[in-house]
């Protein structure tokens, strides 16, 4: 492994790659690309699983992907490989390529990275960071990496300072970032479910009779529970009725009460179930767990600012600070 890693160098094997694959076959390639895709991960991860992912991905949000493996500590060191992946559409003879570079660091030639990315970025296309290494998020070098890209997508589900971690997220947004959280994508069915319950005329009638909203959680739904009290307190703070969201630990995962004298409406997870209970009718739809496929298919979706979550995030922050939040 050398201590550098020269993108000319990079792109060079990119265009011979593009070459040879022109020579092969009689019905050319298409080169597909419409940001580039940086993700950066462990080197200890599931690589096969990963692939298969971002290969996955790749048909819907062409890109070229850059993966960034991180070896921890050691020597300042760097290395690199390119490839294609390619695939045929049905019924077609024609393949469409995507590029694909794999770069393994050392936590001491992390800062080196954006020196190396940026000039293998695609010109004037999108630049959307995936990190899925939590301890890279706490790391002084996380800021400048962040800072190359026009998105960045974390997981807070995977933090072991839960606090901590969306009161980076709720700063770097305040300093102009575009974050995503996978946390909140994964809340995406319950918010589609619980405005549903509302699109009912009677139900709505009533929604000023909620003077309580409850969240009980588990193990690892720290910040989805901030994410959904934020987010239902802000829904109903714009229709006039304002309340503080009361929190309590559990051993199941995740549950949402909306409450007043004689009306209640409940949202809980049962196993890959999601049951929603509006005073004594109870409804459950299918409620499997996303993959990271479906959750990045969502979220390569949505290049620009997303208001609803930037400001459920700055809530969610607040509670995470708060006296009435989880401890």
């Amino acid at each position: 492994m050398s201590a550098t890693v020269a993108p000319d160098n990079i792109l060079k094997e990119l265009a011979a790659l593009w070459t040879q694959e022109g020579k092969q076959g009689d019905a050319g390639v298409l080169r597909a690309c419409s940001m580039t895709l940086v993700v950066i991960t462990e080197a200890s991860d599931d690589a096969p699983a990963l692939g298969e992912t971002v290969a996955a991905l790749m048909p819907e949000h062409p890109a070229r992907s850059i993966l960034i493996l991180l070896r921890g500590e050691g020597e300042r060191a760097l290395s690199q490989r390119v490839y294609q992946q390619c695939w045929k559409p049905f019924g077609q003879r024609q393949q469409i390529c995507c590029e694909q570079i794999e770069i393994t660091a050392s936590d001491a030639a992390l800062a080196d990275l954006p020196s190396v990315i940026l000039p293998l970025a695609v010109p004037d296309l999108p630049v959307i960071l995936w990190c899925r290494s939590a301890r890279l998020t706490g790391r002084p070098e996380f800021g400048e990496i962040a800072r190359m890209a026009t998105k960045v997508v974390v997981d807070s589900a995977a933090a072991a300072d839960a606090a901590g971690a969306i009161r980076r997220m709720a700063d770097a947004v305040r300093s102009g970032g575009i974050l995503a959280d996978l946390a909140w994508t994964r809340l995406t069915r319950w918010r589609e479910t619980l405005a549903r319950v509302f699109e009912n005329r009677d139900t709505l009638a009533r929604l000023g009779e909620v003077n309580r909203v409850q969240v009980r959680f588990g193990p690892g739904y720290d910040t989805a529970a901030w994410y959904l009290a934020a987010w239902a307190a802000n829904a109903l703070a714009s229709v006039g009725v304002v309340v503080t969201p009361v929190f309590e630990r559990q051993e199941e995962s995740l549950r949402l009460e909306l409450s007043g004298d004689t009306f209640h409406v409940n949202l809980s997870r049962q196993d890959d179930r999601l049951v929603t209970v509006v005073n004594e009718q109870s409804n459950c739809t299918n409620l499997p767990r996303p993959t990271d496929y479906h959750l990045m298919r969502e979220e390569l979706g949505i290049v620009r600012r997303d208001a609803i979550f930037e400001g459920t995030l700055a809530s969610a922050a607040r509670l995470a600070v708060s006296s009435s939040g989880p401890s």
